[in-house]
């Protein structure tokens, strides 16, 4: 017995070792927090020095970007909720993964991200809104909202609670509030400490219908924000596809501020007609506006300081990789639009911050055009994984070691595909580099069981369920002299050689992608027919 012992004891130190060894390794490996949140536009922080910059509404988040790295051309894919979000699960566009609009369910199979995590010895969790329908069973834990979730009183689904769907609790109080309670509860609570952890924050706000916390209702209520000067004027904007022949659509194209859009307009909507005419009826709606979202912004941003204090106080601060996002931006009254969808530049951009104490360059901004296939890719190899193959995302790694990176892609392409549901904006997709954007308006919903022929007007009583035809056109715009976006020159001379050159490039993107529309021959004898015109 004694001999046995003895060849045993080598044994067991070299188990002891090896398990200390595998311990320190997940101990050394980066904690990942993804926090995103719904709506918020880059315009609607300091960070970016946009037109909103000076109001100060995001100071923990803006000192977060000073010592981490900002993505100045971050941009989303197709810009909703649902198909965003599959989008960043699954590092696919939307053809591929078959999240098109809302409505869309992801697969089961498909919940990529969580799942190649968990390989890698991370235990996940995703706590807030998830809007993607099916259970999100391949999280470790989930406590998550029914669909969009409300602002107050939220119900979640939580795991561990009982069979989808009906795993509900409840609680009281304001969501942005109740989610950062949850997420940190997760933290203090999570079973296995000794593994690294991947945590999907996910708050409802600023969503519509900016239903902020009580407290803030005095939060710039004695300021004017400032306003775009496209809320009131912009000739050379659009073409035939978002205005009509001779402005013969601009009542029915888009959700506007103004009384313009005939079915939704804040104008209507916030009651401020009797204000005078109607720019001072404009006005007035675009500061209700504003005020109502950005305090919603004001309180994520709140949250996010008690959140980092907490990180801070919990030693978990300088080995997490902490993202902060949003699934898209917003339209705050530029074009007199409001809502997103649009492949204008305040819809498509997305905020992207990334803090990494011990593994990226501080205080760096990086202008490398990406866009949220990107992020899966990327937190998997940062997680020291390797990016699977069936991604079509690009990891940005590289960037965020160095700042920049070699062989990166020029352009991203984007596609809305919601025909003129719920906010009025005709399907399109395009092309975005550095300097232009091209765009093309095919102007037809994809399943031609809803698409209806009658009437433009899409939304009266015998219409109701019907969504009918648009024109069909090209835009482009110069980013460089027209940052804007305020005349289109589409028809210019001089952008001839560029607008042919964006064109062969979009077709090789559609192609190389998974675009090109092979389920849908009615929207291909539409671009076949108007690709040259």
């Amino acid at each position: 017995m004694k001999k046995r012992t003895i060849f045993y004891l080598p044994l067991l130190a070299i188990f002891y070792f090896n398990s200390c060894k595998s311990q320190e390794t997940n101990n050394k490996r980066p904690n990942i927090i993804y926090i995103m949140t719904d709506d918020h536009s880059a315009e609607a922080t300091g960070i970016y020095g946009g037109r909103l910059a000076d109001l100060n509404i995001t100071p923990n988040l803006d000192k977060l970007a000073e010592t981490g790295m900002v993505f100045e051309n971050c941009f989303v894919t197709n810009s909703i909720c649902t198909p965003s979000r599959a989008s960043i699960i699954t590092g696919q566009y939307s053809q591929t993964n078959g999240v098109l609009d809302l409505w869309n369910e992801l697969d089961i199979d498909k919940q990529y991200l969580p799942q190649e995590l968990n390989k890698l010895g991370y235990e996940t969790a995703i706590v807030g809104k998830w809007h993607l329908h099916k259970e999100p069973i391949s999280f470790d834990y989930y406590k998550v909202f029914p669909n969009q979730g409300t602002y107050f009183d939220p119900e979640f689904r939580e795991k561990g609670k009982g069979t989808w769907p009906d795993n509900v609790v409840k609680y009281k109080g304001h969501s942005s509030d109740v989610v950062t309670d949850n997420a940190m509860t997760w933290l203090n609570e999570r079973k296995n400490k000794e593994k690294p952890f991947f945590l999907m924050y996910h708050f409802k706000a600023p969503h519509g219908m900016f239903e902020f916390n009580p407290k803030y209702e005095s939060y710039l209520s004695d300021v004017k924000v400032p306003e775009p000067e496209s809320l009131y004027h912009q000739p050379y904007w659009g073409s035939e596809a978002t205005r009509g022949k001779n402005d013969s659509l601009i009542h029915m194209m888009g959700s506007s501020i103004s009384p313009r859009h005939r079915n939704r307009n804040y104008v209507n909507i916030y009651k401020t007609k009797q204000r005078g005419a109607e720019k001072e009826q404009t006005s007035a709606a675009y500061q209700e506006y504003l005020k109502r979202y950005l305090r919603c912004v004001k309180g994520v941003d709140d949250n996010l300081g008690r959140f980092f204090k907490y990180l801070k106080d919990n030693g978990l601060w300088e080995n997490t990789i902490i993202v902060y996002t949003s699934d898209q931006g917003m339209m705050l009254g530029e074009h007199d639009l409001a809502d997103k969808r649009w492949m204008f530049e305040e819809s498509i951009r997305m905020p992207l911050i990334v803090h990494y104490p011990e593994g990226i360059k501080k205080g760096k901004r990086v202008d490398e055009i990406v866009n949220n296939t990107d992020f899966a890719p990327t937190l998997i190899e940062m997680a020291g994984g390797q990016a699977p193959d069936y991604m079509q995302g690009k990891s940005m790694k590289e960037i965020l070691g160095k700042g920049k990176a070699t062989n990166w892609r020029e352009y991203t392409y984007y596609r809305y595909w919601m025909h003129m549901i719920h906010h009025d904006i005709p399907a399109h997709f395009g092309l975005r580099s550095k300097d232009y954007k091209l765009v093309f308006y095919y102007g037809r919903y994809h399943n031609l069981e809803k698409e209806g022929t009658l009437s433009m007007y899409w939304n009266d009583e015998n219409n109701s369920n019907k969504v009918s035809p648009t024109p069909v056109a090209w835009e482009f715009y110069d980013l460089k002299k027209d940052p804007l976006e305020l005349k289109n020159e589409y028809r210019n001379p001089e952008y001839k050689s560029v607008i042919e050159t964006m064109k062969l490039q979009l077709k090789a993107e559609r192609k190389i992608l998974n675009e090109e529309d092979d389920k849908y021959p009615h929207l291909k004898k539409i671009i076949d027919t108007h690709w040259e015109n």
